[in-house]
């Protein structure tokens, strides 16, 4: 007799428990899907205190026995369905894929054979009416089994993650995945981070094909979206035998400081055993994972631990409430042949087996149910992984069903026999098959057809003991808008413990407005030092990379941040010391034509004609004209006034010096010929001294002339020499002509310096060679400050530098050469003898 036998490691095999009576289970139907699902996980052995230790085993956990329960759940669900394959019903069988690859083989071909000694092309099992195979959860286990399904062109549907491996069609020709990539996850992970503007995230990956596809795609987005991976631990699949004590220790999650972490693989893997060894550090994170990923059975129970606030993308689909109803009426006496549920009751609920059958005893189904154990080690709700479990259970029935009704290739029914089909005839409507299952999701199996996946976002909150949830708090949907794919409830998040606000993981603080960003040599791009933006440049944002320039008319204010209206300056009337300047220049021109008028009052008088009374006269004129061409310098500056202010006052100044350099040439030659001849003295009768005036002049004009012909001056609007104004002031053009001009005088005040210093002791009551010699000292000194002082201002305080030089060049001349002989024509007429000067004037 051929018996379906196999065998377990003895890390699994109860004492006293015949293996022939505990490696598969059977319900009997007319057609039956057979299940191979991983009910065994690694666990650390209870006696196993620190991470230190390495003491692992299998067990089987109600977790993964829950894919065994959807099963179970859905066949009996469509056999009470009356619409649903009507007078036909399902069968089930499940057995338990081993822990490694050659259990797992072993198992299948134990299976496929229904024998432990395997004979080819020879076959005794019993599930001859067996129509597809249901496999999971990782894609090792479905492309073993595939591999040899293919060849009989059985179908098999995976329920695990979905694996683009598994979609070659050439190579496993019958499979078919029941759920759809899970292309937007790294995309709904990465808008979570901007969302909370998380830009430094840990990542912990399982070292495997699927593993290094999701890291590829998240670090994309991540690139895309300015967060910087901290660090990248890949966990290799055969770590969990290897782990030592550093590999807890030394691990970046427990060395590095970042806050987020994104955890990506399964919980069956070497990674859940590593997440397990580090409850014992308790390294506080914000987590961040997926449905595959059980947080409810990767740490042991604390009244608090480490995973309270994990973030969890989960794939949307319905609740079927049912499904919890179900799990309250499951005990070991409605299913006396389930081995499996059989070592819950006893691991859960202390309820010995029976040596001889491996079955619970009859009491203990009253000793316990499966809602009441708490979260961390069974949750009622159905799982992503069971519920595709229930849809492929679905799919079948549907294929079946669709098959009856169209009586395709149907064996006539004779004399009660069951209805048969051959396996592979279902695959070509099974790889078309759309249906809607009883919570109303569609469901189809077309793995070339595009679906966008929606994901709910859940937070596990644990709090003491035996109450843990999963709360919903915000959806991701990929087909939105982008910044309308992510909504959250925020106020509903529970973050780790300890944090009340919404925690911080950034490499470097923000940089706010007014600064930049200033990348740190060889780090991320996350890592940053913030850098004040260089003068009149602003950023009114955070983060920025470069800051932005004020336009010519406008200047950054002290933090940064704005660009302010430059103020248009100039030296105006308005102003105090525009003001003033053109005060003091109307005055001391009135106070020149005073001066004048005094001299033609008193023209006769002999301080009047003992000093030449026509050069007098000149120099008068031509310093109330250096008063008043100040007037030019103050107000907005045009074309005109730019052109007129620097010639006027060069004209007008060379007609001055030059007056009184003939002044001095006049006394020279009346007093310093001691026995001069008729021709000298007809020279000085004559006036050719006068001549001096219009002959230097006329050499400064032909300068002035070279200048306007080349580059006159202009308007300037100078930008940038003051932070916060915009200063109209002339420009000189030529710089060369301006000093040519300024050359020019200076020449001539040296010259009618040195010839007054020379006549400064000549005998005579009215000699003004003393006078002459003090105004050109004076004159010159103000010239000589004026160049270093000129060129030390901007603005318009140097535009009152220049006005401030000729006013008190000519108030120097006005007051030397003039005010002694006012003071003695109005304050001492009793020296205006006659008598006494008749005889001392050479050229009366």
């Amino acid at each position: 007799m051929c018996l379906s036998l196999g065998q377990k490691t003895s890390d699994v095999k109860p004492e006293g428990c015949p293996a022939s009576l505990k490696d598969n289970v059977y319900q009997d139907g007319d057609m039956v899907i057979t299940a191979f699902l991983p009910l065994y996980t690694y666990q650390t052995a209870p006696h196993s205190e620190g991470p230190e230790s390495t003491d692992i085993y299998p067990r089987i956990h109600p977790t993964n026995y829950q894919f065994a329960m959807a099963l179970i759940f859905a066949v009996e669900e469509i056999n009470r369905n009356p619409l649903l394959l009507p007078n036909t019903s399902l069968g089930y069988g499940f057995y338990t894929v081993g822990l490694s690859q050659d259990e797992t083989v072993l198992t299948f071909l134990i299976w496929l054979t229904g024998q432990t000694s395997f004979i080819p092309n020879y076959t005794c099992r019993r599930e001859e009416n067996s129509i597809a195979v249901i496999t999971g959860t990782t894609w090792e286990i479905s492309s073993l089994i595939g591999t040899f399904l293919g060849l009989y062109k059985y179908p098999q549907l995976s329920f695990g993650p979905f694996e683009t491996n598994l979609n070659d069609s050439m190579k496993f020709p019958s499979l078919y995945q029941m759920t759809t990539k899970d292309s937007s996850l790294a995309l709904g992970m990465v808008s979570l981070m901007v969302y909370f503007r998380w830009n430094w995230v840990g990542l912990v990956i399982s070292d495997d094909e699927k593993g290094v596809h999701f890291v590829s795609e998240l670090i994309g987005e991540m690139e895309k979206n300015s967060v910087c991976v901290a660090f990248l631990e890949m966990i290799p699949i055969s770590h969990v035998f290897s782990m030592t004590y550093d590999d807890v220790y030394h691990s970046p999650v427990v060395v590095n400081s970042v806050k987020v972490i994104i955890i990506y693989g399964d919980t069956d893997s070497s990674l859940g055993v590593l997440f397990r060894r580090w409850e014992y550090v308790s390294p506080w994170r914000i987590w961040i994972t997926t449905s595959q990923w059980e947080v409810t059975t990767a740490m042991r129970h604390f009244i608090l631990d480490s995973f309270h606030g994990t973030l969890i993308f989960s794939q949307h689909h319905g609740e079927i409430s049912a499904f919890k109803d179900f799990v309250k009426t499951v005990t070991p006496s409605k299913y006396p042949e389930d081995f499996f549920l059989a070592k819950l009751w006893e691991n859960y609920f202390d309820c010995a087996l029976s040596d001889t059958s491996c079955k619970a005893l009859e009491n203990c189904s009253f000793r316990g149910s499966l809602e009441w154990l708490p979260w961390y080690h069974f949750d009622t709700a159905m799982s992503d992984g069971s519920y595709h479990v229930y849809n492929a259970v679905y799919a079948v029935a549907h294929t079946l069903h669709k098959m009856l009704m169209q009586q395709v290739d149907m064996q006539t029914v004779k004399n009660g026999e069951r209805m048969k089909f051959p396996p592979w005839k279902l695959n070509h409507v099974l790889k078309n098959i759309q249906f809607k299952n009883p919570t109303g999701d569609s469901v189809t199996l077309n793995p070339s057809k595009n679906i966008h996946i929606d994901y709910d976002i859940l937070n596990f909150w644990n709090f003491p003991q035996g109450l843990g949830y999963k709360v919903k708090i915000g959806t991701f949907s990929p087909y939105f808008p982008p910044g309308q794919q992510l909504s959250l409830y925020e106020d509903r998040i529970e973050w780790s413990t300890g944090v009340t606000e919404t925690p911080i993981s950034v490499c470097s603080e923000s940089c706010g407005p007014g600064f930049r960003k200033s990348l740190q040599e060889g780090k991320a791009v996350c890592c940053f030092d913030c850098s004040l933006c260089p003068e009149n440049e602003i950023s009114n944002g955070t983060d920025v990379d470069q800051c932005v320039s004020c336009p010519d008319d406008q200047y950054a204010n002290t933090e940064r941040t704005h660009c302010f209206q430059k103020a248009v300056t100039f030296l105006t009337y308005e102003n105090p010391l525009g003001m003033t300047l053109a005060g003091m220049a109307l005055c001391f021109s009135t106070l020149s034509a005073s001066v004048l008028g005094v001299f033609i009052k008193h023209q006769k008088s002999p301080v009047v004609k003992a000093n030449n009374r026509t050069l007098s006269y000149i120099l008068l004129v031509s310093l109330t004209f250096c008063f008043l061409c100040c007037l030019l310098f103050i107000g907005q500056p045009n074309t005109a006034t730019c052109i007129l202010q620097q010639i006027t006052f060069g004209v007008v100044f060379t007609v001055a010096v030059s007056t009184v350099l003939a002044k001095t040439i006049t006394v020279v030659l009346a007093f310093k010929i001691t026995a001069p001849g008729r021709r000298m003295r007809g020279l000085l009768k004559s006036g050719t001294p006068r001549f001096i005036i219009p002959i230097c002049t006329i050499i400064q004009i032909i300068i002035c002339g070279i200048w306007l012909g080349t580059s006159p001056p202009f308007v300037e609007i100078d930008t940038h020499s003051e932070h916060s104004q915009i200063i109209i002031v002339c420009n000189k053009g030529s710089v060369t002509a301006f000093y040519c001009v300024l050359g020019y005088l200076w020449a001539l005040s040296i010259g009618s310096f040195t010839v007054a210093f020379l006549a400064r002791k000549l005998p005579d009551t009215f000699n003004e060679a003393k006078f002459l010699t003090f105004s050109m000292l004076v004159f010159c000194s103000v010239w000589v400050t004026f160049l270093p002082v000129y060129h030390s201002t901007k603005g318009e305080v140097m535009v009152a530098v220049e006005v401030f030089s000729i006013l008190a060049s000519s108030t120097g001349l006005l007051g030397c050469i003039f005010f002694p002989k006012c003071y003695i024509i109005i304050m001492r007429p009793v020296k205006l003898s006659l008598k006494a000067t008749r005889d001392r004037v050479p050229w009366k």
